[in-house]
């Protein structure tokens, strides 16, 4: 079997010190193949989102290793631990987190140039996975002119067109409706397939959980599976 894209070892997140401790993850053990669309479920504060945030490199461990394509990402400082993020990892959030004052082929440009792409190869990137996802005639759209769903799309165009190891999504479809949900839902499947491309979805949604090759259930910090 090929070697993993991500793998976690004794990952630990523990909040606070001393009689105030509070351990968030504690000791979760796993691998993410690449190609998989991996979700993760649980109830509310059982370290959906930190598991979600410490394997991505966003918040640091406490104890253990994460390693992304090989790579201990946590063993690097903090700037190289930023660039790798910005080149290999794609976002996903449950309020968009779009730029307003851009329009969505700008918010898509946006991670492109940042990696040091030409305005012009940025543009003409941002305007095919756009048109792609079904948004051509929206290119020049703020993120208020839009719906939900639609910019949950924009949001998933901002974190594929670098074309990343990993897209991390956190409850995703959260705030759509049960039309955008399946609409976002049946996007992430198609994209994995054309791209192959690797996703970890934290969701409470079963449908969203369904459309996934893999369910971890999480309560406590810990996987129950």
């Amino acid at each position: 079997m090929a070697e993993p894209v991500v793998v976690g070892r004794d990952v630990w997140k523990v909040y606070g010190t001393g009689d105030t401790a509070v351990p968030a993850l504690q000791g979760i053990d796993v691998d993410i193949q690449r190609g998989e669309i991996l979700a993760v479920m649980g109830p509310s504060g059982c370290g959906k989102t930190t598991f979600l945030n410490c394997l991505s490199g966003l918040d640091d461990i406490s104890r253990g290793s994460v390693t992304v394509e090989g790579t201990d990402i946590h063993a690097m400082p903090d700037a190289k631990k930023s660039e790798y993020r910005a080149r290999r990892t794609g976002f996903v959030f449950q309020s968009y987190n779009l730029l307003p004052i851009l329009t969505a082929e700008e918010n898509v440009e946006l991670p492109l140039l940042i990696a040091g792409r030409s305005a012009k190869v940025a543009r003409s990137e941002a305007r095919g996975i756009l048109t792609q996802m079904g948004l051509g005639d929206r290119l020049q759209h703020r993120p208020s002119e839009l719906s939900g769903g639609q910019q949950q799309r924009v949001s998933l165009a901002r974190a594929l067109v670098a074309h990343p190891a990993i897209v991390w999504a956190d409850e995703p479809t959260g705030n759509l409706d049960a039309e955008g949900s399946r609409q976002v839902t049946d996007l992430l499947r198609q994209l994995n397939q054309q791209f192959q491309q690797t996703m970890v979805v934290v969701t409470h949604d079963a449908e969203v959980a369904a459309a996934c090759d893999r369910t971890l259930h999480m309560r406590d910090g810990r996987f129950l599976d």
